[in-house]
């Protein structure tokens, strides 16, 4: 039997039925006032019907933490009878149903947070053209956002999730507080690489005490391990970021990679790839989750020789039947390129079906006439 159609168990004893997961993908299709809508609901339960494991798109859990125009809200008890439905339709045909949980911090797009002000750890504007600069959170207001999460949480169980993951990869609020480039705090925020880590890790243990007395639910974080910023994030501060979650006692890590392959971004002497520096760091001791461009069965089997999980995003919005396909023994008729004819058999909601047609390079798109 193919590795990734074999069944997983992680340590508190939830099982997954295999080793695919629908990898958290952003697809600007919830209603305006941050509730699930009907197009979301279809969305996924056509992609979680195959894998293990169903990660959503990222939630945030305060209203200065949106990151995307039309995302979906676990900062209110009011959004908890949306998400219930969202976690039956992922649950639907036996995959375990995970919330991914975040703060968008200085990637808040100013239109949609309070006072148009996004908010960081520091004044410190991100790195690309025109990016507003963000008002440096109060250390009061940093504890409020850790308590945030605390509270999603306990919505994700309310709503019946299996676990959340907590969103710290991607430039997003957890990995400004890690990141030198984003943090130039002095309060106990700031400071070395450790501590730096006190935010990621109170928010943790908020998580984590939302989530006594549920020993089957599952928590992970996600982490990008290196920043092409200057001064930022390197392999060295991620190995560090590493033993702080092994300490932490979490259920799964999830590394976030545009390539599965790629090596280091700000090291061309590091010539390991960087998912085989993360995987030597963890050893073995947790669940780890890869993800990036495993576009053939192939490549998903290479890849579960150094991981435990596959996350797939792109794959499984362009053919939601990947894994039966593989099951079938017809792995020959997987596609990999976005047949722009199929938009309403493939169930994309029409603001991520824009968003993927109207942005250069970011899915590979099958040549051929439109009708």
């Amino acid at each position: 039997m193919k590795r990734m159609l074999q069944p997983f168990q992680f340590k508190n004893g939830v099982e997954l039925h295999n080793r695919l997961v629908l990898a958290p993908m952003t697809h600007y299709s919830s209603e305006p006032t941050g509730e699930v809508s009907e197009h979301e609901l279809a969305y996924y339960r056509k992609r979680a019907k195959n894998v293990g494991l169903a990660i959503t798109a990222c939630a945030y859990v305060t209203e200065d933490g949106k990151g995307f125009p039309n995302a979906f809200g676990v900062n209110d008890d009011k959004f908890i009878p949306g998400l219930r439905q969202l976690a039956e339709s992922l649950k639907a045909e036996g995959a375990k149903a995970i919330l991914q949980i975040f703060h968008a911090g200085r990637m808040s797009p100013p239109e949609l947070v309070p006072n148009e002000q996004p908010v960081s750890a520091s004044a410190v504007a991100p790195v690309r053209e025109g990016a507003a600069t963000p008002r440096a959170l109060e250390t009061e207001e940093v504890e409020a956002i850790i308590e945030a999460f605390g509270d999603a949480t306990r919505r994700a169980i309310e709503a019946g999730f299996d676990g959340v993951e907590i969103h710290g990869a991607n430039t997003y609020l957890i990995q400004q507080f890690f990141s030198p480039h984003s943090n130039r705090r002095d309060d106990r925020f700031g400071g070395d690489v450790n501590a730096r880590l006190t935010f990621p890790r109170e928010v943790i243990r908020s998580v984590k005490r939302a989530a006594e007395g549920t020993d089957d639910f599952l928590i992970g974080y996600r982490f990008s391990p290196e920043e092409v910023e200057e001064p930022g994030i390197t392999l060295d501060d991620t190995d560090v970021l590493i033993d702080m979650l092994l300490e932490e006692n979490l259920d799964y890590l999830h590394a976030s990679l545009w390539n599965f392959n790629i090596g280091s971004m700000r090291n061309e002497n590091v010539t390991e790839r960087s998912i085989d520096c993360i995987a030597k760091r963890i050893n073995g001791a947790i669940p780890l989750i890869g993800v990036g461009q495993l576009q053939r069965p192939g490549q998903v089997e290479d890849a579960l020789n150094v991981i435990d999980l596959a996350a797939l995003g792109r794959e499984l919005i362009i053919d939601p039947d990947w894994l039966e396909k593989v099951k079938d023994d017809r792995e020959d008729e997987i596609e990999t390129e976005l047949d722009l004819n199929k938009q309403a058999e493939l169930a994309v909601p029409a603001p991520l079906w824009n968003a993927i047609t109207t942005r250069a390079g970011w899915f590979p798109i099958k040549d051929q006439e439109v009708k």
